[in-house]
């Protein structure tokens, strides 16, 4: 299991090493890019234009239709309203629930803003941002609430063909001292999105989930932290995990987290700061193993237990989580070759500003 870690590492590291030295060396000069589209591009023909009003009945049938799936228990309904990750947590969702025998959480939406992005080939997505008020249920959620009860999320839908509906793709919760940036928004209503390619931020939006799986591999030492910053979604697991490890030793066990990109949508738009919102996820599987088996006792893990056929432990555990995050990505400053940078100015870097997620997956297996 070491052996894996250490491998995993080096690989983030190159990674790590090969983008700064990328952004580093790119300019924004060169020709005219192809239309951004989000990570797992189609280019089915046109069959209905994406425009704000679409988003808005788009949002509005999702939220009905999430709504009675949730309150009649019906996870086929939900799951049908849902993709990619987000299909993942909801499906989690409903098995915990009817593990506990709590109702399933529902919500209700305020202060919505739509970020419509003028796509004409598939998939095609928008943006939303609103507040999430969840009914007073015994098992409803906690996560990041405000005094109120609300939370404030980020939500991409997308519709990958002409013949499938709008899904709910990625939801993401603001962190409570988080701000999100400002959306550029057309005075023709549309905003503008952001190539996976970009090379006018700082990290290009497609290596934002690789470089924030550097920090949570590596810790504050990485060289992911010459263009992210440290925080409790990023060096934090670092952090935790080396805790993890310590206090998992001293019962006889081992103990090993990889982070690791996933292959869902990224989403990016503009911001008014010439910067880009990006929205993605990682997936983190953590292997616990018995390594002394006279002292050694594996433990049921409480967000896990709900998604084991068993809770008779055998010699490793194997737990998966899906995370979903929004990173605000400054744009990449001038260049200052052959400049003196100025002093005290500290340069510019993403930040983690949402996050979101939940354990999809856990099996328990006698040791090799």
């Amino acid at each position: 299991m070491v052996s894996r870690r250490r491998t995993t590492r080096r690989g983030l590291s190159l990674l790590v090493t090969l983008a700064l030295a990328a952004g580093a060396g790119c300019s924004s000069d060169g020709g005219r890019p192809p239309e951004p589209v989000a990570t797992t591009a189609g280019g089915s023909p046109i069959d209905e234009r994406l425009t704000p009003e679409i988003a808005t009945r788009a949002f509005r049938s999702y939220v009905q239709n999430d709504d009675v799936a949730r309150a009649s228990g019906d996870e086929r309904l939900a799951l049908s309203w849902t993709d990619d990750g987000q299909a993942q947590l909801t499906a989690a969702e409903f098995r915990k629930a009817a593990f506990t025998g709590d109702p399933v959480p529902r919500y209700a939406y305020s202060r919505r803003r739509f970020y419509v992005p003028r796509l004409t080939h598939y998939p095609k997505w928008f943006v939303v941002a609103a507040d999430r008020m969840a009914a007073p249920t015994p098992g409803g959620p906690g996560g990041s609430a405000g005094r109120d009860g609300k939370q404030a999320v980020l939500m991409a839908f997308v519709r990958k063909s002409a013949d499938s509906r709008w899904r709910l793709s990625l939801a993401t919760v603001l962190e409570p001292k988080g701000r999100q940036p400002q959306i550029t928004v057309g005075d023709d209503g549309y905003a503008t999105p952001l190539a996976t390619f970009d090379i006018g931020l700082v990290i290009q939006p497609r290596i934002v989930p690789a470089m924030q799986a550097t920090l949570a591999e590596e810790g504050p030492e990485s060289l992911a932290t010459k263009v992210m910053l440290t925080g409790p979604h990023t060096s934090g697991y670092y952090l935790r995990d080396q805790h993890n490890e310590a206090r998992n030793k001293e019962r006889g066990l081992a103990y090993d987290s990889v982070y690791a990109a996933t292959g869902f949508p990224i989403y990016s738009l503009r911001t008014a700061d010439g910067g880009g919102l990006v929205l993605y996820a990682l997936s983190r599987n953590t292997v616990t193993f018995v390594k002394d088996k006279r002292h050694g006792r594996l433990s049921v893990p409480r967000d896990a237990a709900h998604l084991l056929d068993t809770i008779v432990l055998k010699d490793e555990l194997d737990v998966t989580e899906t995370l979903q995050f929004a990173a605000a990505v400054p744009a990449k400053p001038p260049s200052t070759k052959n400049k003196t940078p100025a002093p005290g100015k500290a340069p510019a870097k993403a930040s983690v500003i949402a996050s979101d997620g939940a354990v999809i997956s856990a099996e328990t297996s006698e040791a090799d």
